[in-house]
């Protein structure tokens, strides 16, 4: 397929994301297919690029875009390997709630607001059924309650993979499996014991299932796996937990999966509101704090969580392995003891850290890492056990409706419209300078070779 035949081909309509603003990008048209068939050829690794963003109906297009190059440059492309997650910002979706919207309205939602990287906590197949053709990426999750099951028998985990995972591909892009949440140092030694066993053997199975390069094998820890952080340097793991830590951070080094942590500003300044600053938990100004030992400044808390992660890390180490906030978020609403857990601080706390997440930029101590957040969470859920706050993270309530204004529209406000970008705006977003000019260019030359 060269030439003609190859540009007739690509007048379809495709969809794809921008990196850089996590916006679905709507595309069609001769002029735009065009314009990305070129830039495969004359922009270094914009095969890759685009490769990693479009929403490809079936693998044909996978043979399209691999013959781009040989059609016109004969070179062959070379897919690179699949990451979990595209930007900077995601969501947890819980749903321990039975009058949050129905998946394929969460579907619209998400859209509605660019978030294309999404968490769930178990592998529900209506989820899975409801996400498939929606181009979000999705982390499934093994719930704590079949790590044992998954570590102790192979062929279980492999009966998981299939049935979970690769029974929904390739409509559905689940890019990972979350391996229980914050088992270590939750004082289960049993279940401590048996989640190398699981993640090693979930990973085995995606191997034997050839999806290895395309699911990313994880699991999430809080604090309390953390003897000291404060100040950040001094971060160390508990001793409790080193046993079970190091052969999981050891295995996942070896595969490649970062350290994901669960950090909440918001808890560390409720359980000590006396010595913390709220205004540095909430990304407000203040004086922040200063790391002597490392020779670091902090103007926020999160930023000095993260940075105490990598401290223990490389103590441990393992100073090359990235860390990934799997949870963070403030809630609305609280106990009596709860008396930051206010509309204006979970307003501030979200808004503020859209912001810093848009800026690109990593923390004191990983300044050339880009920080990647999964938020908690998508929704209130009224029958989560525990305090009160623990009800109330969601950025948006049962019925859809924002529960605090930060940027988001709200089913009741949002179009399908909404989570389109038009070529103005993606210049807006990035697509500008040399590469639109690059793009631009190429086009006017080849419609001029072909038009004579």
């Amino acid at each position: 397929m060269c030439g003609w035949q190859l540009l007739l081909y690509w007048t379809n309509r495709t969809e794809f994301w921008d990196l850089q603003s996590n916006a679905m990008i709507l595309v069609s048209g001769f002029s735009v297919r065009l314009l990305i068939a070129l830039s495969v050829i004359v922009i270094p690794n914009a095969g890759a690029y685009y490769k990693s963003m479009i929403k490809l109906d079936d693998f044909s297009d996978y043979a399209v875009l691999q013959c781009i190059p040989s059609c016109f440059c004969s070179f062959s492309l070379v897919s690179p390997a699949v990451e979990a997650f595209t930007g900077t910002y995601g969501i947890n979706y819980g749903r321990i709630a039975d009058n949050i919207p129905s998946p394929d309205k969460v579907v619209t939602l998400l859209r509605a607001a660019k978030i294309k990287n999404v968490r769930i906590y178990d592998a529900d197949h209506s989820v899975l059924k409801a996400f498939s053709g929606s181009g979000l990426e999705l982390v499934v999750g093994l719930p704590n309650g079949n790590v044992k099951n998954m570590s102790y028998n192979p062929d279980n985990a492999l009966a998981w993979v299939k049935e979970n995972v690769l029974a929904f591909l390739p409509g559905t892009n689940i890019v990972g499996i979350a391996v229980g949440n914050e088992i270590l140092g939750g004082g289960d030694d049993s279940l401590a014991e048996a989640l190398l066993g699981a993640a090693k053997n979930l990973y085995n199975a995606t191997k034997e299932l050839k999806l290895d390069d395309a699911i990313q094998i994880s699991t999430a820890h809080s604090q309390a796996v953390f003897s000291d952080s404060y100040p950040p340097s001094n971060c160390t793991f508990k001793e409790s937990v080193v046993q079970y830590m190091k052969p999981l951070l050891e295995f996942f080094s070896q595969i490649g999966s970062p350290f994901c942590l669960n950090a909440y500003p918001f808890l560390a300044y409720i359980y000590n509101p006396g010595q913390i600053d709220i205004n540095y938990a909430l990304f407000k100004s203040n004086d922040g704090i200063y790391d002597e030992k490392a020779d670091l400044h902090y103007d926020n808390m999160l930023d000095a969580q993260i940075d105490a992660a990598y401290a223990a890390l490389e103590d441990a180490g393992f100073r090359k392995m990235e860390v990934i906030v799997t949870e963070t978020g403030w809630a609305s609403h609280g106990d009596q003891n709860e008396a930051a857990a206010t509309v204006g601080n979970a307003t501030t706390y979200n808004y503020n850290l859209r912001k810093r997440l848009a800026k690109r930029k990593g923390t004191p101590r990983r300044p050339k890492s880009v920080l990647k957040v999964y938020v908690f969470a998508l929704f209130n859920e009224y029958q989560k056990p525990g305090a009160t706050s623990e009800r109330n993270f969601g950025l948006f309530k049962a019925d859809g409706s924002i529960a605090y204004d930060i940027g988001f529209p709200g089913l009741k406000s949002s179009s399908a419209g909404s989570s389109i970008l038009s070529l103005k705006d993606i210049r807006g977003q990035g697509w500008s300078g040399s590469y639109y000019s690059v793009l631009t260019a190429c086009a006017s030359a080849v419609l001029l070779f072909f038009i004579s």
